[in-house]
């Protein structure tokens, strides 16, 4: 394999003015880069990316660690963070953390082992503080979800304000049984979300039934098993509010034929599209994986402690469709 030497030889400079051509140095002589292009050319050059890690201490890569690269809405993250790496000419590695939050840390320490220019997670996990010995070297931030025992970098959604909207949208359309629908009740976006929807009652004077909160719902043999337990009450909702999108297509497909109204938190592919449309809380991925991204390249600048915030929640907003007025 050709080496940064020997192109240095071949264009008769010295290796430090290849690494200068190669990044781009404005301050080499036009001469010199021509003479250092047409050497890399004649050998096809291509760099050493380990070298180049051992030099700077670092890879040229972000990672990426979300529940599921399936899963339409972390996929829009990790798609937003590589094209900001992109343009910032680095690559991307993306895995998967699946559900079990014991998985979560073997996976994690397995990414930051290969020493990444930085680190954007929507994790899974029940304790973060161990990530805190990471932090000096690498960036580290968090979307969607926030850390447990750990202060970095984070991008939330305004959960309980856009479970509160979801609510009171169908309480505006006459109902006062509403179940609560969702999946990992144990994460920071789920606690939030269903304290939204209870607040949500309270303020409309309504009681709040815990009977009416459906748990675990990612599939849609837990979706049918949760509407039938909730359909067998004595007093059955008249309403569903999804606190996700995987539950909500999940009973957008267990509700064909016997449907109820619903009001799902996040959007997903052809809820627009589907007989009724789906009413949904808007969250927009793509831009919480690009400010994440934009953030681990703020925090490797010198002054990166400076006017950064280290929790910013976004604001969600109610696009209303067919499913809520059923």
């Amino acid at each position: 394999m050709t080496t940064m030497r020997d192109v240095a030889l071949r264009a008769g400079v010295s290796t430090k003015t290849v690494s200068r051509v190669f990044n781009d140095d404005p301050h080499v002589l036009p001469d010199t880069r021509a003479l250092v292009e047409a050497a890399m050319r004649e050998l096809n050059y291509v760099p050493n990316a380990l070298a180049t890690t051992f030099r700077a201490g670092r890879a040229s890569v972000i990672g990426v660690a979300v529940p599921d690269v399936v899963d339409p809405f972390f996929a829009a993250i990790a798609r937003a963070v590589e094209d900001t790496a992109r343009r910032h000419g680095l690559s991307t590695l993306v895995t998967s953390l699946g559900e079990n939050p014991d998985d979560e840390r073997p996976a994690l320490e397995s990414l930051l082992g290969r020493q990444l220019t930085g680190l954007v997670i929507a994790p899974v996990g029940t304790d973060h503080s161990w990530l805190e010995r990471w932090r000096g070297h690498t960036p580290i931030v968090f979307v969607d979800r926030a850390p447990v025992d750990l202060l970095t970098d984070t991008f939330t959604e305004n959960d309980e304000a856009g479970a509160h909207l979801a609510t009171t949208h169908l309480l505006s359309h006459g109902h006062r049984r509403i179940a609560y629908v969702g999946d990992m009740v144990h994460l920071s976006t789920e606690t939030n979300r269903v304290e939204g929807w209870r607040r949500a009652l309270r303020d409309a004077g309504v009681d709040v039934d815990e009977r009416l909160v459906a748990s675990q719902v990612s599939d849609r043999a837990s979706a049918a098993s949760a509407l039938q337990r909730l359909r067998s009450l004595d007093e059955p909702p008249t309403a569903l509010f999804s606190a996700n999108a995987r539950s909500s297509m999940a009973l957008a497909h267990v509700l064909r034929g016997d449907p109820l109204p619903f009001v799902g938190f996040g959007d997903f592919p052809m809820a627009d599209t589907l007989t009724p449309s789906v009413t949904v809380i808007d969250q927009d991925p793509r831009r919480i994986g690009a400010l994440a991204a934009e953030r681990v390249f703020a925090r490797l600048q010198p002054d990166a402690g400076l006017g950064l915030d280290e929790v910013t929640v976004i604001d969600v907003s109610l696009v209303e469709r067919e499913s809520c007025a059923l």
